[in-house]
């Protein structure tokens, strides 16, 4: 049998001593302000909807990065990573869109987005390391973004972190930071994720446009161990990017069909009227192409208000859980990876064969997890019957001649602090 790669989460005060161990080694002089952490995500259902303005449901991850940081007096912002090499420099002057490039563009842009909206932030050293793990669709630029977020929040007193509203500012100025300074056109399902979510919840995300503050964030309880469940996360090792051209395609075709059918975003297109948005494409250049777009976010909006239903309902007051609600949540999240992989085509062949592997080992349901085009994906899966679903895909995987995927459990975890 082939053996399943784990890949564990650090406890809190194992993070926080690396890093702080890390930023000596790095710098010299004071140690640093503090120590900052922010978790990536897991988003249950609700894919590429949020630039749609439609609804998402993610959770928290255990797994973190870690930000030791030390306020300077001057404009210079200088940075050092356990997970690469050597030190990136730059000043708050020469921050600006088109401008800086690494990885150090997400951490100074969350800085110059913070300017941007009036805040004072100043120059800052600061060194990272991360169990998070990289390329694998679970938001590991966010996790950093929201980690230096909150450290810049409080060693510049901006006083942002207290609550929801404040973190909704530091959530903007993340994103800005992804869009503008390292040019990823996200559309803040993840940023939000790592800022607002909590333990034991899945959090409810609605990005339609004009929808009230209170209304963004609803808490879903989603205590998975509680009903005997577990949540297989599944590193397919197929690496996963934002930046090369594919997801701005998919956004632009979604804008595209918008405009084409008169609406503001494709959120404006009720599930009822889908036939007849799809007619009223017919004729128009690429209209294949923009009825399969439309009709993945259309229904994946859909499915994931469905999903939050039967989530509400599937476990009872003694922590039994509702078969037939647990079943129901499963095939909604395989309807939704299908979709994905035949009408959006964002899957790839890992990712497919990683879902189909869990499928037939017994999860109650699988399917692809973020942007796509690698990455990860996930399978609830009965608790007791975790390691071996590992099993029959990392087996899947030694057949196909692929790389060995890695795997994590996903409790959902607490937001950046």
């Amino acid at each position: 049998m082939t053996a399943a790669q784990w890949l564990p989460a650090w406890d809190r005060e194992t993070g926080d001593a690396r890093v702080r161990a890390l930023f000596s080694e790095a710098f010299a002089g004071p140690e640093p302000d503090g120590a900052w952490s922010a978790p990536g995500r897991v988003n249950i259902i609700g894919e590429h909807t949020d630039y749609n303005g439609g609804l998402c449901l993610p959770i928290a991850l255990p797994h973190r990065t870690y930000v030791a940081l030390r306020r300077r007096d001057d404009d210079v912002v200088r940075l050092a990573s356990a997970q690469a090499e050597g030190l990136w420099e730059s000043s708050l002057a020469d921050v600006r869109p088109g401008a800086v490039e690494g990885w150090g563009a997400y951490v100074a842009g969350v800085a110059w987005a913070l300017r941007e909206a009036g805040h004072t932030v100043g120059g800052f050293d600061a060194v990272v390391d991360s169990c998070v793990p990289f390329g694998a669709s679970l938001s590991s630029s966010a996790a950093l973004e929201c980690a230096v977020a909150v450290a810049l929040d409080e060693v510049f007193g901006l006083g942002l972190g207290g609550d929801a509203a404040g973190r909704r500012v530091l959530v903007d100025a993340c994103r800005r930071a992804e869009n503008d300074i390292a040019g990823a056109p996200t559309g803040g399902l993840d940023q939000s994720a790592s800022m607002l979510c909590a333990p034991g919840q899945a959090v409810e995300l609605d990005f339609a446009p004009g929808v009230a503050p209170e209304d963004f964030v609803k808490p879903v309880p989603f205590d998975l161990a509680a009903a005997g469940l577990s949540l297989l996360v599944i590193d397919s090792r197929a690496p996963h990017q934002l930046v090369d051209g594919q997801y701005a395609a998919r956004r632009q075709a979604c804008e595209r069909a918008a405009g084409l059918l008169g609406v503001a975003t494709l959120h404006d297109v009720p599930a009822a009227g889908l036939d007849a948005a799809l007619d009223a494409l017919g004729g128009h250049e690429d209209s294949d192409l923009l009825r399969r777009r439309v009709r993945h976010v259309v229904t994946e909006i859909a499915r994931t208000a469905d999903f939050v239903e039967v989530v509400r309902q599937s476990l009872g007051a003694d922590g039994v859980p509702d078969e037939a609600a647990v079943a129901r949540a499963g095939a909604l999240m395989n309807a939704s990876h299908d979709s994905l992989r035949d009408d959006y085509e964002v899957t790839v062949r890992e990712t497919d064969l990683a879902v189909d592997a869990s499928r037939a080992a017994g999860a109650i349901g699988a399917r692809m997890t973020g942007g796509g085009f690698g990455g990860s994906t996930i399978a609830l899966v009965r608790a007791d019957q975790v390691h071996a679903v590992a099993e029959h895909v990392a087996k899947a995987f030694a057949d196909a001649g692929l790389t060995a995927p890695a795997f994590l459990e996903a409790p959902p975890s607490g937001a950046a602090a």
